[in-house]
């Protein structure tokens, strides 16, 4: 990324919180150099615009970022935090567009959600609601003999072999998870277990272009390694082409095309309709489900997305323009942020012009400089 922002007369550089001196307000940074591809840090001023790529955490570094945010928030961020799953469910469900794409949510609070939800769908995800990669989630089948079939993945993303059990040991068995204090969702799951038994979804990508326009970059299809219940790429999962992908499972050419172009323009409205609601926004990965009817379901939003699942999927382009298109944006709201100011000094030249009964109009204006 730093090296084609150099390309686009872009200066930049990586930092953490922990880099920053407060009192001195400036940051303490890493630089890349592209001839020797080597590292090294030196003092800086602070940047014209800031890509906060910084993930929701339990953690003493995550205590970091919310002072500095807190600090410097008056900063240009190119994108601010998104909220966690559930609020940014129940915030889509507001809107009719969306409510046919989403999944039945609840937020945990007692194993009463767990069992109303099984009496109405025959699966069910438990997830986080600021978990990543997979971590965390449990799948829970019911199955035609009256058992339940349990698989997962645990905390430090380990497979969770599957495990048939009664419902009579369900509650003891999730007691185990903290649910609870964990803060988690329960979802309606969808059957997306490819002939091969391994499950597949889709990532798509939608970032602002160098209009300041939102954009779907692309779309993969990720493939889950044996034995897990998700496809995560960080999980052993691999990444093919959409269309390769979306043909195999529902088999009809025409389908497959209105499918895709249904999910560009429903992953276009999410990204414009969640900016609206929580401030500046960059880029949104969205994990896209699509039964076997071409009906689309939206999983999760994802607000810092990663983009080797194109590269992986061997789109080379679309991999390139991942790279590219925030670096693009950034030029956009630089420019943008200099036209303001442009205006905003020529309105008070002008209003300095006209409570200036003090000069007739020769020498009034030309105090004003036609420069600034």
């Amino acid at each position: 990324m730093i090296a084609a922002g150099l390309k686009l007369g872009l200066e930049m550089f990586v930092f953490t919180p922990q880099d920053v001196d407060y009192r001195q307000h400036r940051i303490h940074a890493l630089f890349y150099n592209t001839e020797t591809k080597t590292w090294s840090r030196k003092w800086t001023k602070f940047p014209h615009m800031i890509f906060d790529r910084c993930r929701i955490q339990r953690s003493r570094r995550f205590e970091q970022l919310k002072r500095f945010r807190s600090v410097y928030g008056h900063l240009t961020f190119l994108n601010r935090p998104l909220r966690n799953k559930w609020t940014v469910y129940r915030t889509l469900q507001k809107d009719e567009r969306f409510r046919p794409h989403l999944p039945a949510t609840r937020f945990y609070e007692s194993m009463r959600d767990v069992n109303e939800m099984l009496k109405k769908y025959p699966l069910l995800y438990l997830k986080p609601i600021n978990g990543t990669g997979g971590r965390g989630i449990l799948r829970i089948e019911r199955k035609s003999d009256g058992t339940l079939l349990i698989q997962g993945r645990d905390r430090n993303r380990r497979i969770i072999r599957p495990q048939r059990i009664s419902y009579t040991v369900l509650h003891a068995r999730l007691s185990t998870w903290n649910l609870k204090e964990q803060k988690y969702l329960v979802q309606q799951g969808i059957h997306l277990k490819l002939p091969n038994g391994r499950v597949h979804d889709y990532r798509m990508l939608v970032q602002k272009n160098g209009a300041g326009e939102w954009e779907m970059t692309g779309c993969a299809g990720r493939v889950g390694s044996r034995g897990s219940i998700t496809s995560n790429l960080h999980g052993g999962g691999k990444a093919v082409p959409m269309r390769t992908l979306l043909l195999k499972w529902i088999g009809d050419e025409a389908l497959a095309d209105s499918v895709q172009q249904q999910a560009k323009e429903l992953g276009e409205e999410i990204a414009a309709y969640l900016e609206k609601s929580y401030n500046e926004l960059c880029e949104l990965a969205l994990d896209l489900a699509i039964d076997r009817q071409g009906r689309i379901w939206l999983l999760e939003v994802n607000p810092k997305p990663a983009r080797e699942v194109f590269a992986k999927a061997g789109e080379k382009e679309t991999y390139r323009k991942a790279i590219i298109r925030p670096l693009e944006y950034a030029l956009w709201v630089y420019q943008e942020n200099r036209n303001r100011k442009r205006k905003r000094r020529q309105q008070s030249n002008k209003s300095a012009f006209l409570v200036d009964d003090g000069n007739d109009s020769t020498e009034a204006d030309a105090n004003v400089n036609p420069e600034r």
